[in-house]
């Protein structure tokens, strides 16, 4: 009767046992740390490629900042939408072209822009670890992007845009249309990030644009020539027509009808170099 007893409380305190197990597993279980995304800054400089700086030169750098959010699809690959603001400017003064310098066009804008970009890491990247703390990846998309470029005349700024530089909306060059302030860019880069701690990481990226247009620094095809930009009423000179060729600054203007005043064969680039830091996001889940 005892020994009955002994073995009919064993098996109670093991049901019991077992039914607590099935409500504490997924309490234990849910503390497994789970690294979600990150958000991060990113500051850096940004450089143009285009018809005024075709021998690649790096020599006329800009600001540039950005802010962004990464989600881990896995410790390999991530998804990024990346927001920045940068500004970009050139000048034929930079160049050793005979014929470049006597153009002596120049441009700035501000440029903001608005990307979606895979990264993939070379190596596992798990943060808080100590052995998968680092990796180089490779990052590419595209975005959209907003551009105004303007120039300086006699210490005032013009849009250059509406100023039809190359004749853009005039019945004389009918297939030049206003260019549009809005493009995109495919996205092409690498770097490589570092985990500080459990809640940080850092990184250097460097980012290449190829853009779908060409008129970032409002230089693409020929001269429309001085005729299509009548003085003013009073005789003088309009901005258009001081600004659609200012070799007149460097000798006798260059700036006839039809005579080369870019490259429309090629679309305008930029590229960024940034650091970034980015606070990581974390969650508790069940992994079973």
């Amino acid at each position: 009767m005892g020994k009955a007893f002994f073995y009919s409380k064993r098996i109670i305190t093991s049901g019991l046992i077992a039914v607590g197990s099935l409500f504490l597993m997924p309490a234990f279980a849910q503390n497994e740390l789970s690294y979600t995304g990150e958000l991060g800054i990113s500051v850096g400089a940004a450089h143009y490629f285009g018809d005024l700086n075709t021998r690649g030169a790096i020599n006329a750098a800009k600001p540039a900042i950005g802010i962004f959010y990464r989600k881990y699809m896995n410790d390999y690959i991530g998804v990024r939408v990346h927001g920045r603001f940068m500004q970009l400017g050139y000048s034929d003064v930079y160049n050793k072209n005979d014929f470049q310098r006597r153009r002596n066009l120049s441009f700035n804008t501000n440029v903001w822009e608005l990307g979606l970009q895979g990264d993939f890491n070379f190596f596992r990247f798990e943060p808080g670890s100590l052995g998968y703390r680092f990796t180089p990846y490779f990052t590419g998309g595209a975005s959209l992007f907003y551009f105004n470029p303007y120039a300086y005349l006699n210490g005032k700024k013009y849009s250059l845009q509406p100023l039809g530089t190359e004749g853009q909306g005039t019945a004389m060059f009918p297939s030049r249309k206003p260019y549009s302030l809005v493009s995109t860019a495919y996205l092409v880069g690498g770097g490589f990030k570092y985990n500080l701690s459990r809640k940080v990481n850092v990184g250097l990226e460097v980012l290449y644009r190829f853009t779908n247009t060409d008129y970032l620094d409002d230089v693409s095809t020929t001269y429309a020539g001085s005729a299509l930009f009548p003085p003013n009423t009073n005789g003088t000179n309009t901005a258009a027509y001081l600004l659609q060729d200012r070799s007149y600054a460097t000798g006798t203007p260059i700036g006839t009808q039809g005579r080369q005043r870019g490259n429309s064969r090629d679309k305008d680039q930029f590229a960024t170099v940034e650091l970034t830091i980015s606070i990581l996001f974390t969650t508790y889940r069940c992994k079973f």
